[in-house]
């Protein structure tokens, strides 16, 4: 379980073909080595969870300041950022005394959506994104939304064709100390959308069967 508050920006420095036979590599996962800031892993143990890039992940291999966590191609195929060396967001897993600064993220990844607009407005950036047609029902204006890792406010909603399109603020801070400042038109992110919303449309749905 996580918040959505990213808490450090690492480099995957390595990336390794997990497959056996070097034939078939597509259909293999990777293990990924990845840079963390001095001192970040000092209370990680092997066998924990972080969030990279919103995507949970376990510590398979842990040295100094680097870690290292295998994943899928299932998992590679449905997230982004993750397939070659590179900027990611970290999150440790929430501890039952942490603050909840964010709101309650699971680390599993619903989909990719596509950046359709990121330009500066005043001191901010406004970021805007493409949510695909089978999630679109789950954002909301004021509600919250997870993008590559980070807990954000949707500040507009605009249904579509295609699903909606979402506006975020973006204050300098989270700029400045996320790897969101790297997006530009096209980009392609990791989506999580809110447990609540979730739970909400499940329990609608099974009203709606029931009657």
């Amino acid at each position: 379980m996580f918040t959505g508050i990213i808490t450090a920006v690492a480099q995957i420095i390595k990336t390794e073909d997990l497959a056996t036979n070097s034939q078939h590599t597509s259909n293999h996962g990777k293990r990924l080595t990845i840079q963390a800031p001095k001192g970040y892993l000092d209370d990680v143990q092997l066998g924990d969870s972080i969030a990279l890039n919103g995507a949970c992940m376990t510590v398979v291999k842990l040295e100094a300041d680097q870690f290292s966590i295998d994943i899928s191609q299932e998992s590679l195929s449905k997230t982004s950022g993750l397939e070659s060396t590179g900027s990611v967001n970290l999150e440790k897993a929430l501890r039952a005394n942490d603050r909840l600064g964010g709101h309650i993220v699971s680390g599993h990844v619903d989909d990719l959506a596509e950046v359709t607009s990121f330009v500066q407005v005043g001191e901010s950036w406004e970021l805007r994104i493409q949510i695909p047609k089978a999630f679109a029902r789950f954002l909301a204006y004021k509600g919250s939304v997870v993008i590559n890792g980070a807990s954000l406010t949707v500040n507009k909603v605009s249904d579509n064709e295609n699903g909606c399109e979402i506006s975020i603020n973006l204050i300098p801070h989270t700029i400045e100390n996320t790897t969101l400042g790297q997006l530009k038109k096209g980009s392609k992110v990791n989506l999580e959308i809110d447990t609540v919303a979730r739970y909400v449309e499940r329990m609608l749905a099974f009203e709606k069967i029931k009657s």
